[in-house]
């Protein structure tokens, strides 16, 4: 008798490779899988880093990103894409040949322009390609606030700014916007999609083990999409994803350590009580 089992949602990345896991494709896969999701990962670029940050990046080869891309939109049925670091407007280009022709019914795009130790992760001459071709073929794009003030032009310190950013890169392209807030005292997410704006508070959680909190939301939406929630419901559920994998989280070397994307399946530990004997009655 034959007992296969139904395939779950097929999510791709297409994403820069971090060797130490904590962020880009790595991060997305796993964030995939503990949402019940399988991924698929096309490279767009190889660093080298680790914690402590990222020392140089090598773009793949347009080329070779399109016969990723190509090997796998031919074999696989795709419930949603994510997109990260790109690296290259040649990069964006290929990326925007492909959803532009396939039609995925969710995309969710992480405009990456540098990484939290400030080294560059897209050149400047890709920002014009990104912001006027690929912010319009995403279902919703997710920058931090630095990225939404680079991108929208504008300073963004607090909640007004990010008001204005996220209306700005509507007015862009962008079909929907959420601006991330983990830098504010309190974390307040930004939604907004052209009509009304939703914001996503929490309290901040106290821990060090940030690597890849970026990658790991936009990640999150896309599982959560791909599911069927909402788009509303799918930042909600994603943002307490994200908090409880930080609260979760751990070190693993020098630098701030990677998020804890399989906290859902690790058990408490179970605590054993010793009762006292019952009485024998007489």
């Amino acid at each position: 008798m034959n007992h296969a089992t139904s395939a779950p949602p097929i999510l791709l990345t297409i994403a820069g490779f971090d060797p130490s896991a904590g962020a880009g494709i790595a991060a997305d896969l796993k964030t995939f899988a503990a949402h019940s999701c399988y991924g698929v990962a096309a490279v767009a670029a190889i660093t080298v880093q680790s914690t402590k940050g990222v020392e140089s990046v090598q773009p793949t080869p347009p080329d070779f990103l399109r016969a990723q891309l190509e090997q796998l939109v031919a074999d696989v049925s795709l419930a949603g894409v994510k997109i990260g670091m790109l690296a290259t407007r040649a990069n964006i280009e290929v990326v925007a040949e492909l959803l532009e022709r396939e039609k995925f019914p969710h995309v969710v795009l992480d405009p990456i322009l540098r990484s939290s130790s400030g080294f560059e992760l897209l050149e400047p001459r890709a920002l014009k390609e990104l912001t006027g071709r690929l912010f319009k073929l995403a279902t919703v794009i997710t920058p931090n606030m630095d990225e939404a003030a680079a991108l929208a032009g504008i300073e963004v310190r607090d909640a007004n700014g990010t008001r204005a950013a996220a209306q700005k890169l509507f007015e862009l392209g962008a079909r929907a916007v959420v601006v991330t807030g983990g830098h504010l005292e309190k974390p307040v997410d930004l939604l907004y999609d052209g009509k009304e704006f939703l914001p996503f508070g929490s309290e901040r959680v106290r821990a060090t083990s940030t690597h890849g909190t970026g990658c790991t939301f936009a990640s999150a939406i896309a599982a959560n999409l791909a599911l069927g929630k909402q788009l509303p419901d799918a930042v909600m559920l994603a943002k307490a994803y994200v908090a409880k994998a930080i609260e979760k989280g751990f070190a693993i070397g020098k630098g701030p350590g990677p998020l804890n994307h399989f906290h859902r399946f690790q058990q408490e530990p179970i605590h054993r009580v010793v009762s006292e004997p019952a009485p024998v009655p007489h």
